[in-house]
């Protein structure tokens, strides 16, 4: 399946989806880094920043001022990692390391857009909102039916400025309208909620350098995240457990997202708990019901609620 695909909990959508053997479509930052090589740029978050005038600097010059956001210069493996806000010199000194840089401490939504990219000309997005939970985690996610004109016309820019000779899919993440986090990829937690066809659309664009897409059936949906405390070790749901979730009116996929057989040090997560299972669902109180189920049956009692954000 040249859909390269890293966790086998989202195999499931691209399992079954045509793709010829010497078409290579990365859907994560390894495999994108090593497709691409003349547009590895992009993950140096220090010259991203940079490049919209944002203020920032490495570890070994100081911020001027307080509180900034500390976070690797690359992270290929995401997830939060190694990311935090610095509030003074102290946390500077303790918190910022050799492999990091500071940024300007940004405020707003947080959106996270897939972009179709043709010769560096923007072709087709769609836009997530992320509501964010406890400690660098966030606890379900908006797939936004609505444009956003003013951000996508300032990431359309940023694109045609330095892709021009980029054919392929690029995930854009921003916080108030200014870019963080680029990826040479799609976002691989909610294609099912894209609509019919949009894989296959993406295919023709690896294969053929365009992009044909009709997307008339546009909805909101939605990603809900369950974590699970820090230090526990998790079972993986029975077969019969994880079809009877799957089946639940108003709910797309479920993905169990952590191996069984590695301990939970091995994994990488964010400090506000472990992640065990993302819900896709058209119909957020099915996501949320069935998130407070499974809490349940994992041994532990759910408590993140937010209510649904404006989208």
């Amino acid at each position: 399946m040249p859909i390269y695909e890293c966790d086998p909990w989202r195999e499931q959508y691209f399992a079954h989806v045509e793709c010829p053997p010497d078409v290579h479509i990365p859907t994560d930052d390894v495999d994108a880094w090593r497709f691409n090589p003349a547009h590895r740029f992009i993950y140096d978050k220090l010259r991203v920043a940079r490049s919209q005038g944002i203020e920032c600097g490495p570890y070994q010059v100081p911020p001027p001022h307080y509180p900034v956001f500390c976070k690797p210069i690359i992270n290929l493996k995401g997830m939060g990692a190694g990311s935090c806000v610095l509030r003074n010199t102290q946390d500077y000194r303790e918190r910022c390391r050799p492999q990091d840089f500071w940024m300007t401490l940004l405020t707003g939504e947080h959106i996270s857009t897939d972009w179709a990219v043709v010769e560096g000309e923007p072709m087709w997005c769609r836009h997530t909102r992320g509501i964010p939970g406890k400690a660098a985690t966030f606890d379900y996610w908006i797939i936004q039916a609505r444009p956003r004109p003013a951000l996508e016309s300032y990431c359309a820019e940023w694109i045609r400025r330095h892709l021009r000779d980029y054919t392929g899919m690029v995930n854009i993440e921003t916080i108030g309208g200014r870019i963080i986090e680029l990826h040479l990829r799609f976002a691989d937690q909610w294609p099912d909620l894209y609509g019919a066809g949009w894989l296959e659309a993406v295919v023709r664009l690896y294969r053929d350098g365009v992009w044909q897409y009709a997307d008339l059936d546009r909805r909101d949906g939605y990603s809900v995240v369950l974590f699970g405390p820090h230090g526990l070790r998790y079972a993986h749901p029975s077969r019969e457990s994880l079809a009877a979730y799957r089946a639940t009116p108003g709910v797309s996929s479920v993905q169990i997202t952590f191996f069984e057989d590695l301990s939970p040090d091995r994994h990488i997560m964010p400090p506000g708990g472990f992640r065990l299972a993302v819900i896709n669902c058209v119909s957020f109180a099915a996501g949320v019901a069935l998130r407070s189920t499974m809490a349940r049956d994992f041994g532990f009692a759910e408590t993140s609620r937010l209510a649904l954000g404006a989208g």
